[in-house]
């Protein structure tokens, strides 16, 4: 059993308890120390694709998606890289994941193809459907801010930093980021695409 120390954030995702079983390490007991366990797993994934010889990833297909993913928490979750079974209190309905999904990995390969976007704002639009889908059962802002910047790397742009770049702790650029999200829900992506690069 996890328990709070005062370590929950606004916009973070409760896990049920058919989730929180499937803890692997077995000493954690806090959500802080559950937070420095996921924190490593996750640099382990970050190192994996932004760091060494610049390569095209397949981020329009979303087995490759789920497949980030586990990567970054595969050591925490055994079910990282599985979606969600469950509705949130963020995200699609969960039986719904799958083809909306698809739908936002069918949209960004046009967007690349075309040039619909300008490379910033193409990955901060597939980061914004990715946190909006809410497609796994936890780290999905973290998992969506990896994919864009995988992308924003792969084209060769400037990297993003997300305000402080420390966004699961009590912050200002939490908030901000926060806000951002949600105006970005009626399709306005001016402010997180400002955040984004702040």
């Amino acid at each position: 059993m996890i328990f709070d120390d005062n370590q929950t954030l606004s916009g973070q995702t409760p896990l049920d308890a058919d989730e929180l079983k499937d803890l692997i390490p077995g000493h954690i007991q806090l959500i802080s120390e559950l937070n420095q366990f996921e924190s490593q797993n996750i640099l382990e994934a970050q190192k994996k694709y932004l760091q060494g010889r610049r390569l095209h990833f397949p981020l329009g297909n979303p087995e490759f998606l789920k497949r980030i993913h586990k990567d970054m928490f595969d050591h925490t979750w055994r079910w990282a890289g599985q979606y969600r079974k469950s509705d949130k209190n963020l995200g699609v309905d969960w039986w719904k994941i799958p083809e909306e999904v698809k739908k936002l990995c069918d949209n960004f390969s046009y967007w690349k193809e075309n040039g619909t976007y300008p490379p910033i704002e193409m990955a901060v639009r597939l980061h914004h459907r990715l946190v909006f889908i809410h497609p796994f059962p936890n780290g999905n802002g973290r998992h969506a801010r990896l994919v864009a910047d995988i992308f924003v790397r792969e084209v060769g742009e400037k990297t993003l930093t997300w305000g402080s770049g420390n966004l699961f702790k009590k912050t200002p650029d939490r908030k901000l980021y926060i806000a951002a999200l949600q105006k970005a829900d009626s399709g306005d992506f001016k402010s997180l695409i400002r955040f984004a690069q702040s």
